[in-house]
């Protein structure tokens, strides 16, 4: 399953909240990608905020974290996740 997640790096508390399920053109293919919003701690720097996010869905989701596959946008806000 393909998730947008919408990143805020240097929150107070950590959270994953589910917004809204937009249908997205992603390879040429239509397929419904769900919206997630995640809040973590941790700042965007060397990478600690997209590992902190990985393992925020890993939890979320009830996944083992090698489970959670960062597929696209690594230094953006928005980012497409992998949930396997």
């Amino acid at each position: 399953m393909r998730i947008l997640v919408k990143a805020k790096p240097r929150s107070k508390i950590e959270k994953v909240e589910r917004v809204g399920q937009p249908t997205l053109n992603l390879g040429g293919s239509r397929e419904e990608v769900v919206v997630y919003t995640v809040s973590v701690k941790e700042p965007p720097v060397d990478g600690r905020a997209n590992e902190a996010v990985v393992k925020a869905l890993a939890k979320y989701f009830d996944v083992a974290i090698s489970n959670v596959r960062l597929v696209s946008s690594e230094t953006s806000r928005q980012k497409i996740f992998e949930i396997s």
